[in-house]
C-alpha cells in the first residue's frame, strides 16, 4: 500500500466526520425538534434511533471522497492499492467499533447486542459502504 500514512490520515479525518454528523444530528433532534433524549426514554433515545437509517448515507458520502482525496495525491492508482485500501479501512472501522463503541464503557457505549443485533441493517449496510468506498474512488478516478 502506497502512502500508508496519508490512508490513515483520510481514513481517520472520515471517521471522525462521520461521527461527528451523527452526533450532531442527534443533538439537532433533541433540541431543535425536540424528540427524546437517552435521560428521557430507554436505551439511547429517540433522537438517535431517528438517526439510525442515516448512518450508512453519512458514510458512503464521506468515506469515498476521502478516499478519492487519498487516490489523488498518488502517482499512480491501481485496483490492488483501492482493494488493499478497502480491506484496511472496513477492518480498522470493525475494530474501532467493537473498542470504543461496545468494550470501553461511556454514556453512549452499547452491548454487544444492541450494537450488532438491534442496530442490524444499519450496521452492515454501515461496514459495506467503507470496504466499498475506496473501489467506488478507485471507479470515479478510472474514468
Amino acid at each position: 500500500m502506497e502512502n500508508f500514512g496519508f490512508s490513515m490520515l483520510w481514513y481517520s479525518t472520515s471517521y471522525f466526520i462521520v461521527t461527528l454528523i451523527g452526533i450532531l444530528h442527534t443533538i439537532f433532534n433533541i433540541v431543535v425538534l425536540h424528540m427524546k433524549s437517552m435521560k428521557d426514554s430507554p436505551g439511547m433515545g429517540e433522537g438517535y434511533e431517528k438517526t439510525k437509517p442515516w448512518h450508512p448515507m453519512y458514510n458512503i458520502i464521506i468515506f469515498p471522497i476521502f478516499a478519492y482525496i487519498y487516490f489523488n495525491g498518488l502517482e499512480i492508482v491501481t485496483l490492488s492499492n483501492a482493494i488493499a485500501t478497502s480491506i484496511i479501512w472496513g477492518s480498522i472501522t470493525v475494530v474501532f467499533d467493537l473498542i470504543g463503541w461496545v468494550l470501553i464503557k461511556h454514556p453512549w457505549s452499547l452491548s454487544f447486542k444492541e450494537f450488532y443485533i438491534d442496530y442490524q441493517p444499519w450496521i452492515t449496510l454501515i461496514y459495506i459502504a467503507i470496504y466499498l468506498s475506496p473501489i467506488i474512488a478507485y471507479l470515479v478516478i478510472s474514468l
